[in-house]
């Protein structure tokens, strides 16, 4: 792969090579070719082109007094070996990875060229004045000379990294080509073995590199100004370009781009709000709420929702269809308008995901049981929601079933205090005692009391009694079916097969004596091979591939809860190490992107692997010319995370908004969960630097939108999540007072707290 050349213009920190120094450049050659040597008074130039993949020692000395002291040595080393297509493939690790290096000898000689006499007298000065030990004194210009070396010697490869990287500025959209200008500089600092200069910059109170992520570039050579402006000889002092402006220009006309830390921070910002609007209220986060078909049979849901703190909705492709997203979105716009609070909604592409198939759906039965205690005495009845169909209950109610019942007539003449009757399908009488009355948003309501188990289904007639002998009559509707499961413990044996019109059997009639669970993906069958891994329901539980065949695959779990997992339909299935094929799009994914352009904010691309799945959803946006439609990439594979600067870098060449989701649940299934912590940290790194608002999503509060109990742990979590632009809360039944506590804690830590308020320590 040819390389441009690489100018050592800056090396001496004067801008270019005076013209009475002569330079010498000595090779130290650990291959049979040699690059040609170009320079003049005012530049030297390396060319690296394919020919030189080797070590190079490059030294760059001038023969007089006072740039002798500016000597400076690069370690440089190319990959070997690579040939040129799997360098155009991998531009990411094509940066140069150089250390700098200097002798002790070398540093000697430095400290001897500044003079005796002149530096003695000026130390003695500032020692005078600061009353510094001399021999502290000492140490402390020493190593501030290191640093301003080793400095330099990061801002040249920095800079030759973004000269290497020229065709992929080249081709970002205007919107992006400083952000992408930034990530490059990232990618070439941590590329360097820069570990002990972070400690020691930190340790003088100059410059933490693991917070320079948005404005790398310009940390760098603020720190370097600050340096020579700390150098006892005030006539080598340089004016560094403190804002570095000047550095990269746009292809139209003669705008320049400002890439000044504070100018950086404002454009990460104009990016998260591109993307999911500006935050209304003080906190640093915005929210986002997974909903479903529970949207729509809870009407007042979306307007909770909303009003705890949530302003995006994001809604799943891979469950539910088009009229059911249309009634939530229509919900969504219809309670924001109300409230006058802002919603954005995302969709996400279903994508190649792999899932369990359909299970066999059990009878359309519904249990009402009270709570009782270990003998079996009621300790609470079992708590009822009555109502018209499509009329849910507050919130707010802890209730135990919710029956929608039809008949005008029973509701006109039903009271607080009645009881009504009606025999269950096990043909047993029991009774219902209507204890409170509610007025809703589309009706009214009535939570009723149970004292015994029953059991009712679509068709139950529920009589109420009335005085002098009068009856009315409502009859129960759409009791929704019960879902089976397989039960899977440890050591037993799973069958999946392709077909999917066979459901759940039991364990004694397939033919290895194992329970059956189908999928549809002939993908999983050609990939898969005995002894691999496999994944199901985000990792909940763990098997191996025992055996294959076209149609089957046969699995032992070797991973379940000790009193067994729950494997129902619709569950991931994931196979960390196979090299399974993915197409970027599919046909279900194309369908429902037309969906999404007239009816979302942003779309969600799902199990993105490589720069060519990239390439096909921009392909697809432009083609529908969709330019408003943010665009969130969705980080759940170990090739996505291996390739997110590229993937990046790809996104960037379209003005759309961009963001990404750091995907934790199949993420963690693909990567192990040891390296769960270390992955979303290089993540949300990463898309600071390039000024990518992250989503932070998978499992927030989820102890506490499922049970009401919220854990420890979920908090701190929480705050981890504030440094990614939107947190993520899924599905729940307290999933209102889950978004409330998300939005209580954003403002607790975003709110300046008064000082005089806190608690003291006693002094003396």
């Amino acid at each position: 792969m040819k390389l441009p050349a690489v100018s050592f213009h800056s090396i001496f920190g004067h801008g270019s090579l005076p013209n009475h120094a002569i330079c010498k450049v000595h090779f130290a050659d650990l291959t049979s070719s040699k690059p040609n040597v170009q320079f003049s008074p005012s530049t030297l130039r390396v060319p690296l082109n394919s020919a030189v993949s080797g070590h190079y020692h490059i030294r760059i000395q001038g023969i007089s007094k006072e740039h002798q002291r500016e000597y400076i040595k690069v370690f440089a080393k190319l990959p070997e070996n690579d040939d040129s297509e799997s360098n155009s493939r991998k531009t990411y690790e094509d940066m140069l990875d150089a250390v700098t290096q200097k002798s002790e000898s070398d540093l000697r000689s430095e400290k001897s060229s500044l003079g005796s006499t002149e530096s003695s007298s000026h130390a003695e000065e500032v020692s005078n004045c600061l009353s510094f030990p001399r021999q502290e004194l000492s140490q402390y210009l020493f190593d501030s000379d290191v640093y301003l070396h080793k400095l330099r010697a990061v801002n040249l490869h920095v800079l030759a990294s973004e000269q290497w990287n020229a065709s992929h500025l080249k081709t970002c959209h205007r919107t992006y080509l400083a952000s992408a200008t930034n990530l490059i500089h990232y990618l070439a600092l941590h590329c360097l073995d820069v570990d002990q200069l972070k400690e020691d910059l930190c340790s003088v109170g100059l410059l933490n590199l693991k917070y320079a992520n948005t404005n790398v570039l310009a940390s760098i050579t603020a720190s370097i100004q600050l340096l020579e402006n700390l150098k006892p000889d005030s006539s080598y002092k340089r004016t560094w370009p403190m804002d570095m402006r000047n550095y990269l220009t746009l292809q139209e006309g003669e705008k320049v781009v400002d890439l000044g830390i504070s100018a950086m921070r404002k454009r990460a910002s104009m990016h998260a709000a591109a993307l999911f609007g500006h935050l209304q209220e003080k906190k640093n986060a915005h929210i986002m709420v997974t909903v479903g078909r529970e949207a729509i049979a809870n009407e007042m849901l979306l307007g909770d929702l909303l009003k705890a703190g949530a302003n995006i909705i994001r809604i799943n492709c891979a469950h539910d269809d088009p009229s059911v997203w249309s009634e939530i979105i229509r919900l969504a716009k219809h309670s924001s308008q109300m409230l006058e609070k802002p919603c954005r909604i995302l969709m996400d592409l279903a994508g190649p995901k792999l899932r369990t198939g359909p299970l066999k759906t059990g009878p359309d039965v519904m249990k009402i049981s009270p709570k009782r205690t270990a003998q079996g005495d009621v300790i609470s009845p079992a708590q009822v929601w009555l109502s018209r169909t499509g009329c849910s209950p507050p919130p707010h109610l802890s209730l135990d079933a919710t029956l929608f019942v039809d008949g005008d007539r029973f509701f006109k003449e039903l009271d607080v205090g009645d009881v009504l009757k009606f025999i269950d399908v096990r043909g047993k009488q029991r009774s219902l005692t209507i204890s409170k009355k509610f007025s809703v948003f589309s009706g009214c309501g009535y939570v009723a009391e149970s004292l015994k188990t029953a059991y009712l289904e679509s068709g139950t007639k529920l009589c109420i009694q009335k005085k002098r002998g009068k009856v009315s009559i409502g009859e129960v509707v759409n009791v929704p079916a019960i879902q089976h499961f397989i039960r899977l413990r440890v050591g037993d044996l799973l069958t999946i097969t392709r077909d999917p019109r066979l459901y759940l059997e039991e364990i004694d009639a397939t033919a290895y004596g194992a329970p059956r669970i189908t999928c549809d993906s002939g993908r999983l069958f050609d990939s898969v091979k005995p002894g691999d891994p496999i994944a199901f329901d985000d990792g909940k539980i763990w098997g191996v591939v025992k055996g294959t065949s076209i149609n089957e695959i046969v699995v032992s779990i070797t991973q379940a809860s000790p009193k067994g997992s729950k494997l129902g339909a619709e569950k991931s299935i994931n196979i960390p190490k196979s090299d399974m094929h993915f197409e970027g799009l599919t046909s279900k994914d194309l369908v429902d992107l037309d969906f999404i352009a007239t009816n979302a904010d942003m779309v969600g691309i799902s199990f993105l692997r490589n720069v060519c799945d990239m390439v096909i959803v921009l392909q697809e946006v432009e083609k529908q010319n969709l330019q408003g439609l943010g665009i969130v990439m969705k980080i759940e594979t170990r090739d996505a995370f291996e390739n997110l600067p590229l993937l990046l870098l790809q996104a960037m060449q379209s003005p759309n908004p961009l963001g990404v989701m750091i995907a934790r649940g199949d993420l963690a299934v693909e990567c192990g969960w040891d390296q769960m912590a270390s992955i979303q940290e290089q993540i949300l790194s990463i898309c600071s630097a390039a000024h990518v608002p992250v989503i932070w999503a998978t499992q927030v509060l989820e102890s506490l939108a499922k049970s009401g109990i919220p854990a420890r742990s979920e908090i701190t979590d929480v705050a981890s999540g504030m440094r990614a632009s939107c947190i993520m809360l899924n599905k729940g039944k307290y999933i209102v007072e889950a978004v409330a506590m998300l939005n209580s804690i954003l403002h607790n830590c975003t709110a300046k707290k008064n000082v005089k308020t806190l608690l003291k320590p006693l002094f003396p």
